[in-house]
């Protein structure tokens, strides 16, 4: 299995592509393929059948993957609401354990 230094719940920032600037909430990691999914990043429009939950069907608007080399951690340390700071991310043993920490900052990644 491949190795993803995003984590499910994580706060990106995207670094390329379309929506280039934004941060969000990672939703789900998806290994196989290199990708996650974003919370408002990558918005397509998916149509669907009639089906119990839509019993009209039509288009839905939803999050599609984006490839995990455009998007890059974001800083707990330095982030503020208007200023985001992507960081890369290292890994570190404390107390035994194998834990993730902020190149930018050292600050540990909860």
């Amino acid at each position: 299995m491949k190795k993803i230094h995003i984590k499910k719940g994580d706060t990106v920032y995207v670094n390329a592509g379309n929506d280039k600037g934004k941060t969000g909430k990672v939703l789900e990691v998806i290994p196989s393929k290199d990708r996650v999914i974003v919370e408002g990043i990558n918005i397509v429009s998916k149509h669907t059948k009639p089906n119990a939950k839509q019993p009209q069907g039509g288009i839905v608007k939803q999050e599609a993957g984006i490839h995990v080399s455009n998007v890059q951690l974001l800083d707990p340390a330095k982030s503020t609401a208007t200023n985001p700071v992507p960081t890369r991310i290292g890994y570190r043993f404390e107390d035994g354990k194998k834990v993730r920490y902020a190149k930018k900052s050292g600050e540990e990644i909860k």
